[in-house]
């Protein structure tokens, strides 16, 4: 029973960190849903605020119009992020918490994803006429937390041995 109250108490903080990134990536879904008016809304030379609802997964990727590859896909991300859960718990402080992150984004596309059958993206960075991928909130998060996993397991448990 002690086991088990530990595996919870350590693991609060990195729930309490999913759930916050899943909040943000909906304040800022909700706000850019809720005002945008069909324009481009520059930020900056290399920003710019524009939705677009991506059907596929990251950068768009596998964007069909069959219904039936769209949920089987979304049913694929939902098994995987059970999983990503499952196995978070027993990782260290490191890996849990790049997980936490990659959880924390993939729930909040997965919830677009049931909700409006599509992702809304509207971050454009671009230079000159060069744009990169449209992409939202919760797309920084996971990807800034692969990469820190990747780097952990690349660099630091590298210099461990």
């Amino acid at each position: 029973m002690q086991s088990l109250y530990k595996i919870k108490k350590n693991n609060i903080y990195y729930l309490l960190l999913t759930l916050s990134i899943y909040f943000l990536d909906r304040i800022t879904k909700f706000k850019i849903i809720n005002n945008y008016n069909g324009e481009t809304y520059n930020v900056n030379d290399y920003i710019n605020f524009d939705l677009v609802w991506n059907t596929g997964i990251g950068f768009g990727l596998l964007s069909v119009n069959s219904s039936l590859i769209y949920n089987l896909i979304t049913i694929l991300i939902g098994a995987i992020i059970l999983a990503l859960i499952y196995f978070a718990l027993n990782l260290n402080k490191l890996d849990k918490f790049s997980f936490s992150l990659i959880i924390g984004g993939a729930i909040g596309n997965f919830y677009d994803r049931l909700v409006y059958n599509a992702v809304p993206d509207f971050i454009d960075l671009h230079f000159e006429n060069y744009h990169w991928f449209t992409f939202n909130i919760a797309d920084i998060f996971i990807t800034f937390g692969i990469v820190l996993y990747l780097g952990n397991g690349l660099f630091l448990k590298k210099n461990e041995n």
